[in-house]
């Protein structure tokens, strides 16, 4: 049973009823999708920050607005960093059986081989897509790196058939990879010089400055 959510529609929508909104403890926000108008609702602040920490971040959720319910996710919010406090909300209604797109946390678990034998762990992906029933989105995928040696990677196509859900990115795109530590200082430094390429000498000119005269101004 999805856990309920108490709303309320809003009517007035100037700026400053949205400011007095929020300094009563609500949040602005908007509920559209299945079977349902675009509408503008407020939420309790602490209880839709409960409710998020208890059935995650692609939990179903059921809306109750002024008595109507229906089940959504939590589609996109905007945050006030420096008041570590959201501002505004958008709620998606979900058939319960028809597979919609959501995006899904990646989490790495184990301590990798390779990192006990001086590797560097670098995880470029931490983000997947995937579609599936509402009901069965995870709130996040866990990875096992534990078998990575130095030189290894896992890529999406690895993990594809472990779940009952599709990952809409690419086979070859990484999720996770172990470098030897000299590969990786390369990596952070850029591109490195080429073997036997002297340095040029201080104050010297190149050939091609010398063959074509002054610079352009």
């Amino acid at each position: 049973m999805a856990t309920e959510l108490k709303a309320t529609k809003r009517k007035d929508f100037k700026r400053s009823s949205l400011t007095e909104l929020r300094h009563k403890g609500s949040i602005p926000a908007v509920v559209y999708g299945y079977k349902t108008d675009n509408t503008a609702i407020e939420v309790d602040a602490i209880t839709f920050i409960k409710t998020i920490r208890e059935v995650g971040r692609n939990g179903i959720i059921s809306l109750n607005v002024d008595g109507s319910k229906q089940n959504v996710i939590l589609n996109d919010y905007q945050q006030d960093h420096l008041k570590d406090a959201v501002t505004h909300v958008d709620f998606l209604a979900v058939n319960m059986s028809q597979e919609i797109d959501a995006d899904v946390r990646i989490d790495l678990s184990g301590e990798s081989a390779g990192v006990k034998e001086g590797g560097v762990l670098q995880q470029p992906l931490y983000e997947v897509s995937v579609s599936a029933k509402p009901s069965d989105i995870p709130d996040s995928i866990e990875v096992d790196i534990a078998g990575l040696q130095i030189g290894d990677t896992v890529t999406i196509g690895d993990i594809r058939d472990q779940y009952n859900f599709t990952i809409n990115d690419e086979d070859e795109t990484t999720i996770a990879s172990v470098l030897a530590s000299r590969q990786e200082e390369d990596i952070d430094s850029g591109e490195k010089q080429e073997e036997d390429s002297p340095e040029s000498e201080e104050g010297g000119e190149s050939n091609t400055s010398s063959e074509n005269g002054s610079e352009e101004e």
